[in-house]
C-alpha cells in the first residue's frame, strides 16, 4: 500500500488505515485508569459490541488476560446474546463507534433498568445514546471514519482494552507500545508480491486461519467489505479438521501467525491434499509464501492486522473496487431509533 500514491490515497479507507500510526503514537494509556481500577475490583468483565467494534478489541483482550494469568474473568458476546446472561456480577464495557448501535443500546438500557452500576462505554462520537446509558463513557481520539470498513477505530479500541488489562496486571504498556507505530507503518506500506495478490483476486473464497485473538476473524470480515469476496474464519487448526472436504484448489488460505506445530499438517492437507495456495503472515519465514512483518512482542497482533489490511487493499484495487462504499453494508449496521 503506497501512502503517497493517489491511486491509494483517493480512498478514505487508505487514509484512515494510515492514521493508525498517529493514533498509536498519541495513545494515552492512562485515560482508562479509573475504569480499570473499578473493573479490577469487580473481577469480571463483559466486552460487548457488534462487528469490528468487538471482534479484535475484545478477543485480543481475552487472549491477553488468559496468557498473563489474570484473575480477572473476561468474556465477550454481541449485545443480543449478552442480554441472555446474568451480568449482575460483571462490569460491562460496550463499544459502539456511532454511539447508537441498537443491540448495544438495548442491552445497556436493560441493565440500567435493573440498577446495574458498572456500565462503561467506548465510542467515537460525543454526546450519544451510549453515553446516556453508561456510568462512564470514553471517546476515542481517532474521530469518525468515512469509509464503511472500520479500521483506525478498531486499533484504538483494542489499545484501550489492552491498557485496562495492563493496568490490572501491573504491566507497563508504555514499554509494550515502544516502536509499535513504526512497525505498524511498515506492515501497512510494505510491498505485497503481485503473484500473491493475483491469487487472491482469482480465488472464489478466501480463508483466514489463526489464533482466536480476533486478527484472522476481523480480516475475514474486512475481506467482505473491502474485496467483496466470500471468506471464512478457521480458528486454530480448524482448517485441517474437516473443512478441507469442501475446499476448492482455487481458494486461498491466509494463515496469520502460523502455529509451529501445525505448519506441516497445513502443508500436507491444504497445499498438497487440496492443492490450494497457503499464504502466511508471520514474523519468521515459513514453508509457504510468506508476508514477513516486524516482531512487536505483546503488540504483534496489531502488526499482523495492519499487514492483512495492506493485502486486502491491494486485492480490492486489483479488482477495481471502490474501497469506501460497499454495495449493501452500512456504516451503522443496526441503528437504535427511539
Amino acid at each position: 500500500m503506497n501512502s503517497e500514491n493517489t491511486d491509494y490515497t483517493q480512498f478514505a479507507l487508505v487514509r484512515e488505515m494510515m492514521d493508525v500510526v498517529t493514533v498509536i503514537e498519541r495513545f494515552d494509556p492512562s485515560r482508562g485508569a479509573d475504569a480499570a481500577d473499578r473493573i479490577g475490583q469487580v473481577g469480571r468483565l463483559m466486552l460487548t459490541g457488534e462487528g469490528s467494534s468487538r471482534i479484535f478489541p475484545a478477543k485480543n483482550a481475552i487472549r491477553k488476560a488468559l496468557a498473563w494469568g489474570l484473575d480477572l474473568r473476561v468474556a465477550t458476546d454481541g449485545g443480543r446474546q449478552a442480554a441472555t446472561y446474568d451480568l449482575s456480577k460483571f462490569a460491562v464495557l460496550a463499544a459502539s463507534n456511532s454511539g447508537r448501535t441498537r443491540e448495544v443500546i438495548e442491552l445497556l438500557k436493560t441493565l440500567e433498568a435493573k440498577g446495574h452500576q458498572d456500565r462503561y462505554g467506548l465510542t467515537a462520537c460525543e454526546k450519544t445514546l451510549l453515553e446516556k446509558h453508561c456510568n462512564q463513557t470514553h471517546v476515542l481520539t481517532c474521530g469518525w471514519e468515512q469509509a464503511v470498513a472500520a479500521t483506525k477505530s478498531v486499533m484504538e479500541q483494542a489499545l484501550f482494552y489492552q491498557s485496562i488489562l495492563s493496568r490490572i496486571a501491573g504491566r507497563d504498556i508504555a514499554a509494550d507500545l515502544n516502536g509499535l507505530a513504526a512497525k505498524v507503518k511498515t506492515a501497512l506500506t510494505m510491498p505485497i508480491g503481485p503473484g500473491i495478490v493475483q491469487r487472491l483476486v482469482d480465488a472464489p473464497t478466501l480463508y483466514f486461519a489463526g489464533y482466536n485473538d480476533g486478527v484472522a476473524e476481523e480480516l475475514t470480515l474486512k475481506t467482505n467489505e473491502i474485496t467483496r469476496k466470500k471468506s471464512d474464519f478457521l480458528e486454530g487448526t480448524y482448517a485441517v479438521h474437516g473443512i478441507e472436504e469442501v475446499m476448492d484448489s482455487r481458494d486461498v488460505v491466509i494463515v496469520i501467525d502460523p502455529i509451529e506445530e501445525a505448519v506441516e499438517k497445513f502443508r500436507e492437507v491444504l497445499a498438497e491434499g487440496v492443492g490450494l495456495r497457503v499464504v502466511a503472515v508471520s514474523t519468521a519465514e515459513t514453508p509457504f509464501e510468506t508476508i514477513r512483518v516486524p516482531d512487536a512482542g505483546e503488540m504483534t497482533p496489531y502488526v499482523f492486522l495492519a499487514a492483512g489490511w495492506n493485502l486486502l487493499v491491494e486485492t480490492g484495487l486489483a479488482l477495481d473496487i471502490n474501497l469506501d462504499k460497499a454495495e449493501r453494508a452500512r456504516k451503522v449496521g443496526n441503528e437504535f431509533k427511539g
